[in-house]
């Protein structure tokens, strides 16, 4: 007995001394802070009050989605985890439980109905409304259930519920800072929260630790606005930045031969185009624009401006673009003919326009090689710089003679790329900046978003951009193509053919 009682005190002392014993604290994971450069501020991060990819590309790490559209364009759950088509009008949702948003309110169906009610709300003024203007309700069946009634078939209404603007906000958020204000205090379920905005220099987010889903790497993420091509890959070069969004051809063909930098090369579904304002004399008669794609050698701007990153568009979507018509030969370089169409146009001696560009270098650069061109043949040309914020809401209003600008077709459907384009419905703001009007291109893209017969969309889809191309709103410019600039260390970058590169899994 004796003899257990000091073994018991033995192993008592031995106890004492191991706890006693001082532990080595674990090393805490060092952090990631990740600095992103792009040619252009957000203009808003309220997603119901712009709709351009600067913008998008911090949104998409604070909202979430009902449904995601992946790399591949292939539609993943989100804050919906199933979802079924009960009828041609009738889709339910369910939602995934558990969600927080990042000022600690529980996400429920009642956030989707107020989001989508708001961007609907005319009051709002929300230049993406047409991603969801098909809707006719959203009913709250339960906390975690939703059921959308459209007002007609419509065909790619998942991918446009994975779009930017269809994110979820929660409405005590909005009613917290006011309608005005709420786009510079944004609050989503999304895997990175808002922390300032320095404007016209930078955004910051900080990783949100209560993300329901795979938390982000990076601790932070800083999006520089830099709009000089050359500024942003000098800073990648000497590592200030980490990742330079749309490096451009020049600086594309220094870098590439860099060790300390990692070039990302992607098809896009981007189509870069000069729009003219067809209401407005001389553009209103279909010979001077036809004229004027004549007129310019777009095989010489993407040699010589783009240095071959891209190629020529001769439509006016992406060929990646579901629905793209393939077989469009759009228009030759021929001078004498764009000569000739300018005379029976009863513009033989010419007239002077002008052509806006926002504060891009490549669009400034492409703009002096139409303003050379279009002098050819008799037509004199001043151009315009814009800010960029001012430029889109003057081409919105009309204000312009011809302007530069490109599209994504975000939902890799051809409905998106043509129907804000160039239907009636979309003047402005919604994307038809060009103010063009056919009635049978209207019926044909109607058609087309509205039927469930692949074989039947492909038809009007195809028709309508031979309208298109033949009516010529556009000079087409290019179809892009997506450079990334990324520091020696970085890792884990995935692009995305949108250009809403998502940052959560990149680590340094």
């Amino acid at each position: 007995m004796r003899k257990l009682a000091g073994i018991v005190l033995v192993l008592a002392m031995v106890g004492l001394m191991v706890t006693g014993c001082p532990q080595r604290a674990a090393e805490p994971a060092p952090e990631i802070n990740i600095v992103v450069a792009q040619g252009a501020d957000a203009v808003s991060l309220d997603p119901h009050k712009t709709n351009d990819l600067p913008s998008a590309r911090v949104m998409r790490h604070i909202y979430d989605t009902l449904v995601v559209q992946d790399e591949e364009l292939a539609i993943q759950p989100g804050l919906a985890t199933e979802w079924k088509q009960i009828d041609d009008l009738t889709w339910e949702f369910k939602l995934r439980r558990g969600v927080r948003f990042h000022n600690d309110e529980v996400f429920k169906a009642a956030d989707v109905k107020f989001s989508f009610d708001r961007l609907l709300n005319p009051a709002t003024a929300s230049p993406g409304a047409f991603i969801l203007a098909v809707l006719e309700s959203v009913q709250v069946m339960d906390e975690y259930t939703v059921r959308l009634t459209l007002k007609q078939p419509f065909t790619p209404i998942l991918s446009h519920l994975a779009h930017n603007v269809s994110g979820i906000l929660n409405q005590k958020a909005v009613e917290a800072v006011g309608e005005e204000d709420y786009g510079r205090q944004p609050v989503g379920t999304g895997p990175f929260t808002f922390v300032g905005w320095a404007t016209g220099e930078h955004v910051d987010l900080a990783r949100f630790d209560g993300y329901w889903g795979t938390k982000a790497k990076p601790n932070t993420l800083r999006f520089r606005n830099i709009r000089e091509g050359a500024t942003r890959a000098i800073e990648l070069e000497t590592g200030a930045i980490d990742i330079a969004f749309d490096v451009e051809p020049a600086d594309y063909e220094r870098l590439k031969g860099l060790d300390t930098v990692q070039i990302v090369r992607h098809p896009t579904l981007t189509t870069h185009y000069i729009g003219f304002n067809v209401q407005k004399p001389p553009f209103d008669k279909v010979e001077v624009r036809q004229a004027i794609n004549h007129a310019i050698n777009v095989d010489e701007i993407v040699e010589h401006v783009l240095l071959n990153v891209g190629r020529r568009a001769t439509g006016p979507i992406s060929p990646v673009v579901w629905g793209a018509h393939p077989d469009l030969e759009g228009y030759a370089f021929n001078p004498d003919k764009a000569r000739q169409l300018l005379a029976q146009a009863g513009l033989a001696r010419g007239f002077s326009t002008t052509i806006w560009t926002n504060e891009n270098p490549i669009r400034m650069k492409i703009a002096e090689v139409v303003q050379r061109r279009l002098a050819d043949i008799g037509i004199t040309v001043e151009i315009k710089v814009l800010e960029w914020g001012t430029y889109l809401a003057d081409t919105a209003a009309g204000l312009h003679d011809m302007f530069i600008l490109g599209w994504v077709s975000v939902t890799g459907d051809a409905d998106y790329g043509l129907y804000s384009l160039f239907h009636s419905s979309q003047f402005g703001n919604a994307g038809n900046r060009t103010f063009y009007k056919n009635e049978r291109v209207d019926y044909l893209l109607d058609k087309g978003r509205t039927s469930a017969v692949a074989e039947e969309r492909l038809a009007a889809y195809e028709e309508a951009q031979e309208l298109i191309v033949a009516d010529a709103p556009w000079l087409f410019l290019n179809v892009g193509e997506g450079v990334q600039g990324l520091g020696k260390t970085i890792t884990g970058f995935v692009w995305h053919p949108a250009g809403h590169h998502r940052l959560t899994g990149v680590g340094k």
